[in-house]
């Protein structure tokens, strides 16, 4: 078995929403760059990104 992690973004902090919902988002990182370097120094090597903006708008 292969473990992602996914960092969900919005307004360039990571974010947490609450079953899809935009206005119940929880913030709990300001800079996915360092939580990407942390899950790279951890051993992992794929990582998948959401845009969580980009999603909303459809582009």
């Amino acid at each position: 078995m292969r473990v992602i992690p996914a960092i969900d973004i919005i307004g360039g902090q990571c974010v947490r929403l609450t079953q899809g919902d935009y206005s119940q988002k929880n913030t709990y990182r300001e800079n996915p760059l360092e939580v990407a370097l942390e899950f790279q120094e951890a051993g992992l090597t794929h990582l998948h990104l959401v845009d969580l903006d980009g999603a909303k708008k459809g582009r």
